[in-house]
């Protein structure tokens, strides 16, 4: 027992003694009490009176009274005993809650520590641990002149799940994802949360980059197999980029850094993985910088639209343009919507420039029909756009305002915005699709859509993907997938359109297959809205095939 628990049980003891000893005094008055009572009522009896012989006489004589005279001794005795008592066992008890307190303060300090080091909601370890173990892994590796790697994983596209599934089911898949990653790795590696739907692995030890690009390998296949979210299949795909010491840097700091940008590499290259090339410091910075100057691009009309036209087969014209969003950047110059349109959905901003291409493209239209030239547009459309409320309200009231019939609009939509939520996506479409707006699938083939959902969908047009298409003569079997693809499309009741048509062969074999409209740089590339006017009154340069 510590000097501190001895000095709280005799504190305690002291305080509960000098309690009961007061009752116990208390007690041995009232006995006195009734001693002299007593007395006095035996000299009554004895002698008729209360007088000081009576009660001699009284004391000397009644046996009773004796052992009354005891009982004060006896209170005292008592009082003593179980003012010892209580004391004890009150101060053993203080001492045994102190101790009970003193164990729950300090579960609840190493519950705190842990919560400081990791993840809520996956468990895993946090950043902060993460950097504190990769800083030891380094000091390791610098004494024993060994090779370590530190990997960054994102999810690609989590952010259009999350909108479309909620909150909930986005960390149901979240802690899937961790679950999976944790499996992929040996025991002496660190996987960690960063936060959002942001992982890292550390490899302590590494023979060679080899070695880190089999783990970014084992971690992709982990995550092949379709997760379940409440009975609903859906494929995730990752990227990872991988930075190794000492070949990327010496510091914990400089080798996140430079994960990070080779993660954005492998997001932009669509590669699974990517290892840090310095060349790719080069867009580091500017996508930082350009997503913040994106919203200020939008006020300050920074964007242009191009039009590329569709070519209907059958009568060798064009009746219908795809939109195409470019950025007129003052000091990059045009920036391509592959490079400015993932930042808009990783920042919250795409339905912002959806808005804004609807308004000007279909003001363009309006303009067009005034000056007597009759088409469409198609404008594309993400996950997000397809799961806001809004959507259908902001898009009715725009073909209102410039006095256009809804089949002068076509949106295509990914496979990929489709199956993420398939019922709100089929509740919007259904509603959109009643008011004569035209949907359609782009790059279709691509995607992991159910055929079975898509025959109930509202979808008037699917687009076969170029990465098809361009090289259908060459090969085999791209040429049979535009084959099925077309077939599949007539028989659902569906026109179809071929994209990436750049030769006059494409242009013919499609043609044969009866591909109702062609798209590509054969028909024209894309134009800017006055250019485009100037084309479309003139007649196109390309023969129409016979037999068709």
């Amino acid at each position: 027992m510590t000097q501190s628990t001895l000095q709280v049980l005799t504190s305690n003891a002291k305080l509960l003694k000098a309690s009961a000893s007061k009752y116990a005094i208390y007690g041995v008055l009232i006995a006195v009490a009734a001693i002299v009572v007593a007395t006095g009522m035996a000299s009554y009896v004895e002698h008729g009176s209360i007088s000081l012989d009576g009660i001699i006489s009284a004391q000397q004589n009644n046996v009773a009274l004796w052992l009354l005279d005891l009982t004060p001794f006896g209170f005292a005795l008592w009082g003593q005993y179980v003012s010892n008592v209580m004391a004890f066992q009150a101060g053993a008890l203080v001492v045994d809650q102190t101790n009970e307190l003193r164990a729950q303060a300090a579960a609840i300090e190493r519950r705190a520590t842990y919560e400081v080091t990791h993840d809520r909601l996956t468990d895993l370890p946090n950043r902060l641990l993460l950097q504190d173990r990769l800083e030891q892994a380094l000091h390791l590796a610098q004494r024993d002149q060994l090779s370590l790697a530190i990997m960054i994983m994102d999810l690609d596209r989590f952010k259009d799940i999350n909108d479309a599934l909620g909150r909930e089911q986005g960390d149901r898949l979240l802690k899937q994802v961790a679950a999976r990653v944790q499996s992929a790795v040996q025991e002496t590696e660190t996987v960690a949360r960063s936060g959002g739907d942001e992982f890292l692995v550390l490899l302590p030890t590494i023979a060679n980059e080899n070695a880190a690009i089999q783990s970014a390998v084992a971690i992709g296949n982990a995550l092949k197999a379709a997760f379940d979210l409440g009975g609903s299949k859906l494929d995730v795909q990752a990227s990872v980029g991988i930075a190794i010491y000492p070949d990327h840097g010496h510091s914990a700091d400089e080798l996140l850094q430079r994960a990070e940008v080779a993660m954005y590499g492998a997001k932009q290259e669509k590669s699974g993985y990517a290892v840090y090339d310095d060349k790719q410091e080069i867009n580091s910075p500017r996508r930082v910088t350009l997503a913040g100057e994106l919203r200020q691009a939008l006020e300050q009309d920074e964007l242009l639209l191009q039009y590329h036209p569709k070519l209907d087969v059958r009568t060798n014209q064009v009746t219908e343009l795809e939109v195409l969003s470019r950025w007129r950047h003052p000091r990059h110059g045009v920036i391509p919507p592959d490079e400015f349109i993932p930042l808009a959905e990783r920042t919250g901003l795409i339905k912002l420039v959806t808005l804004w291409v609807l308004k000007k493209a279909l003001h363009q239209v309006g303009e067009w029909a005034r000056a007597g030239i009759d088409v469409g547009v198609a404008v594309n459309i993400s996950a997000q756009d397809l799961h806001d409320e809004d959507l259908y309200d902001r898009i009715t009231g725009l073909l209102a305002a410039n006095r256009l019939p809804a089949d002068k609009l076509v949106l295509e939509i990914t496979e990929t915005s489709i199956m993420i939520d398939k019922e709100r996506a089929s509740s919007m479409l259904r509603r959109l699709a009643e008011t004569g707006i035209r949907i359609s699938i782009d790059d279709f083939g691509t995607g992991y859509s159910s055929l079975a959902h898509l025959s109930i969908l509202p979808v008037k047009e699917v687009k076969i993907d170029k990465s098809f298409v361009i090289d259908m003569m060459s090969n085999p079997k791209h040429a049979k997938i535009v084959r099925a693809i077309v077939d599949l499309g007539h028989n659902l009741d569906m026109t179809v359109v071929g994209e990436g048509v750049v030769t006059e062969a494409v242009y013919r074999e499609l043609a044969r297959l009866q591909c109702d409209s062609l798209q590509g740089d054969h028909v024209s590339t894309p134009l800017e809205a006055e250019a485009l006017a100037e084309w479309l009154l003139q007649v196109p340069k390309l023969k129409k095939v016979q037999g068709i």
